[in-house]
């Protein structure tokens, strides 16, 4: 049972690759510059992207099972060449909003659209779906760097965030054991946090004070706006106010399926203080 592993050198799928390899597992790797990838040597590595449709086919031969990374805008390509290729499983890389998107104008659908096209693709599925990843707060490195301080709205949103390895040690159990097959497995870090409450984890593992700013609505739309689109920031900044309104609280999913506890904040924030210097 071969097992493509698509964004095989992206954040998760990276991780998933080393997962799936410690249980040895046979794996392909589909990665757009082999050259660049520093693979296992054990990994078959095909030279593609999910941007690029003409590379599927020969990807997916004799292909099994699919770790399917998100781009929506290419699901129908990759579907169409799955069911040419004979694949029966597809575990999807989802994220904790597709419910919600489910709900609302299918327009705005990103996770969920992912999701839909596979369950009607008639393959066997299991979507995964992780909320905050720990590593969006690198975002933080510039401001800490230069000034000490973190800047960010709506101080009282809790989020739950959870760590990349998390994700790839639940993705290798989802593809190695088939009783999670038609299961949408919701998953989250051990805590609920706001984000003074990791600028202060930040700051512990610098060994050095570190404030937090809070931005209001405008001054956050501001800063986001030119670098990734107003109707992104916009839903960014509706998602705090919602986590505000809302606080998240956390999901077992990683114990349950790993055995172990899920990686904490304050665990995550000492592995990568040298990111904050």
């Amino acid at each position: 049972m071969t097992i493509l592993v698509t964004g095989a050198t992206g954040s998760v799928g990276r991780l998933l690759v080393d997962e799936l390899v410690a249980a040895d597992l046979p794996v392909r790797a589909l990665t757009n510059n082999p050259k660049k990838a520093a693979l296992p040597q054990s990994v078959e590595v095909a030279k593609g992207y999910l941007g690029k449709p003409e590379t599927l086919p020969a990807a997916l031969r004799g292909i099994d099972t699919v770790y399917l990374a998100p781009l929506p805008a290419y699901v129908d390509d990759f579907v169409t060449a799955a069911q040419q290729a004979g694949v029966r499983r597809v575990v999807v890389l989802s994220g904790e909003p597709a419910e919600y998107e489910a709900q609302g104008d299918p327009a705005e659908w990103h996770y969920y659209k992912v999701e839909r096209a596979i369950e009607q693709g008639g393959f066997e599925w299991t979507h995964l779906r992780p909320g905050q990843f720990m590593n969006n707060t690198l975002d933080w490195a510039t401001s800490i760097k230069a000034e000490n301080v973190v800047r960010a709205p709506y101080p009282a949103a809790v989020q739950t965030p959870i760590d990349l390895k998390d994700i790839a040690a639940v993705a290798k159990v989802a593809i190695s054991n088939e009783s999670y097959t038609g299961q949408k497995l919701t998953m989250s870090g051990p805590e609920g946090l706001t984000a003074p409450q990791q600028v202060e984890y930040i700051a512990q593992a610098l060994g050095r004070e570190v404030k937090f700013e809070e931005q209001s609505p405008e001054e956050y739309m501001a800063v986001w706006t030119p670098i990734v689109g107003t109707e992104t920031a916009q839903w960014l900044l509706d998602g705090f106010r919602m986590m505000a309104e809302h606080p998240m609280t956390p999901e077992p999913t990683v114990q349950r399926l790993t055995g172990r506890p899920a990686i904490t904040y304050r665990e995550w924030a000492l592995a990568n203080a040298d990111a904050f210097r």
